[in-house]
């Protein structure tokens, strides 16, 4: 497995720390995980996945609950790691099912804290080349009102 350079590393995790956020808050907070170890206690403490301990590095972001958009605002900061990674060829997956009191154990959170979403990055072990399987635009965005097509001749410049 190739290593991901540490610089990508910090540039994935400032690409967190500019992400905007609702009211500006700025509530989370971010772990890296990049040990054999603590990734192998990601896959562990998870309820959804295993492939996580063959992540080159991880990140754990936590959330204050006490915002009710602190979801939206987790999703905001996962895309924008995502694509931070995506510009230096790094791939990466995200996940939500965590065995809570485990992970805080693990990896010592505060209680006022959640971990909402867990994002796995590292270099593609085969090359990604595959589309996604997508709706195509006139099923999900309308002009003006919904059920009107979105018609590229009636946009304007």
């Amino acid at each position: 497995m190739k290593d991901v350079p540490a610089q990508v590393k910090l540039t994935v995790l400032e690409a967190g720390r500019m992400t905007e956020s609702d009211m500006n808050i700025q509530h989370w907070k971010f772990i890296l995980a990049q040990d054999r170890e603590n990734l192998r206690k990601l896959a562990e403490d998870s309820t959804t996945v295993s492939w996580v301990d063959r992540a080159n590095f991880a990140v754990v972001v936590l959330t204050d609950p006490r915002y009710g958009f602190h979801m939206i605002d987790a999703g905001r900061v996962a895309q924008d790691m995502q694509l931070a990674a995506w510009n230096y060829g790094v791939v990466s997956c995200v996940y939500t099912g965590t065995n809570r009191e485990a992970l805080q154990k693990d990896f010592g959170f505060p209680n006022d804290l959640v971990p909402s979403i867990i994002i796995g990055f590292g270099y593609a072990t085969t090359r990604v080349i595959r589309r996604k399987n997508r709706k195509p635009i006139k099923e999900l965005a309308f002009l003006e009102r919904y059920g009107e097509a979105v018609d590229p001749q009636r946009m304007r410049a």
